[in-house]
């Protein structure tokens, strides 16, 4: 089972990340949402990763690692790609988004 997960909203121009912790059935805020390109989200969610020293190293490069591969997406089929096709090629975040 998953300790974290994403809320992604995959917008026309921007991408942004949050990562929530998984907490029984429910959700609890991680971090607020870092927008791609309009700042560097990554380097935001690495920031934001290693101030918590009780997020296993592990845990935070397997984030990192997803963060990657989503703004990788975004930039690759973001404007081709709907919210429904983005939520079929990631099925364990969770997305809003106006696209």
């Amino acid at each position: 089972m998953n300790k974290f997960t994403f809320k992604i909203l995959w917008l026309e121009n921007n991408v942004a990340l949050a990562i929530d912790h998984v907490v029984g059935k429910g959700y609890s805020p991680l971090t607020s949402y870092f927008f791609w390109p309009r700042n560097d989200a990554w380097e935001q969610l690495r920031t934001e990763l290693e101030s918590k020293p009780w997020i296993s190293e592990n845990d935070r490069i397997d984030l990192l690692n997803q963060a990657t591969e989503i703004i990788n997406y975004w930039q690759e089929k973001g404007k081709d790609t709907s919210l429904t096709q983005v939520q079929k090629k990631f099925p364990e975040f969770i997305f809003s988004g106006s696209h």
